[in-house]
């Protein structure tokens, strides 16, 4: 079914949003939402565009709209404004080729792989002298790992996305053992979240400590492996976090359990909870925005430009394991929903 709307069906507001999209068949597709009622239209729009300086300079002449036959497409940044107006032909050379900007992408993953790996094979070997000493001086943080680990996550994302970081005054003093957690969107979220400098025990299923160097440097830091499916090592993951944090270690939770396809914050478990609560050490939410839109979950072979934004909140703490979960994903969620 294909149905056009004539201009005179347009409401004429004071400014349009819209994000711009590509279809496999450079047929450009705008998504556009009215100001006043937030209602998104899908649209494909049969001209080119052109990019105004305000959004009040947007003019539709004539939209074609296939409900049916909807094409697949990628996201671009955004909130674009556009002007399109109806030329009689179907150039859209105002917008790069999807294929261009799908090699872009992969140029830039290969890049990001090919200097993670060779930063972390020099960075390893200091890792590797260091470690008998912090055995003996600091077995249970390993500063001096984490260190090393702080400058390896820089040396890698520096070149591909900037990170802001809101919140810093809210993290405990290093020596103060804390319970982390966050939301979880992309395999970049380690990175971020060790650029912080802070000494805090991820967890992480076993299968990653298989992989040379990186899997290898994590043993090394005291990383704690879980098996997800097996409840005896769920248990012994608990038993080792309430030991670490006896010790003064602090330890890290994604409590989603797994990367969100969409974006969207799924259901806390409340393991980590639960550890805060017996221990009676703080919980301290954190927020990822923009890591999942830089290398999207299931695209691990793609890094798109983008800045990552991470919010440290203010610690909660509590005794019942509900309410602190409760209280951290209502703190994630609606830091989330401002962006």
């Amino acid at each position: 079914m294909l149905t056009t709307l004539q201009p005179a069906h347009i409401p004429q507001l004071p400014c349009i949003h819209s994000s711009v999209r590509y279809s496999r068949h450079s047929k450009l597709i705008a998504s556009v939402a009215w100001k006043h009622d937030e209602i998104p239209l899908t649209k494909r729009i049969h001209t080119c565009a052109s990019w105004p300086s305000s959004c009040s300079e947007m003019k539709l002449s004539r939209i074609s709209v296939d409900y049916d036959n909807m094409f697949k497409f990628i996201r671009l940044p955004n909130c674009i404004p556009f002007r399109s107006e109806l030329s009689g032909t179907d150039s859209t050379s105002a917008v790069p080729p999807l294929s261009d900007m799908h090699l872009d992408s992969k140029l830039r993953g290969i890049c990001f792989y090919a200097a993670t790996s060779l930063s972390a094979i020099f960075l390893f070997v200091a890792m590797v002298v260091a470690h008998p000493f912090v055995l003996l001086f600091d077995r249970y943080r390993r500063k001096a790992h984490h260190l090393v680990a702080m400058v390896w996550a820089k040396l890698t994302v520096s070149p591909f996305y900037k990170i802001e970081i809101n919140g810093l005054e809210n993290l405990p003093p290093n020596y103060a053992p804390a319970v982390f957690v966050s939301n979880h969107q992309s395999f970049l979220d380690i990175y971020t979240l060790l650029t912080l400098g802070r000494s805090f025990k991820f967890i992480s299923k076993t299968a990653i400590f298989l992989f040379p160097i990186i899997g290898w440097a994590m043993y090394l830091m005291g990383t704690i492996p879980l098996r997800r499916m097996d409840t005896r090592s769920q248990m012994d993951c608990l038993k080792r976090c309430m030991d670490l944090i006896s010790k003064g270690a602090s330890v890290f939770f994604f409590p989603e359990g797994t990367r969100s396809k969409d974006g969207k914050l799924g259901v806390f478990k409340k393991g980590a909870f639960s550890i805060a609560a017996k221990s009676g050490v703080p919980v301290v939410p954190i927020t990822l925005i923009g890591t999942g839109e830089i290398m999207p979950a299931g695209m691990e072979g793609m890094v798109n430009y983008g800045t990552v934004k991470v919010v440290i909140h203010q610690p909660i703490e509590g005794s019942d394991p509900e309410v602190l979960c409760r209280e951290a994903r209502n703190v994630i969620e609606n830091q989330l929903a401002l962006h």
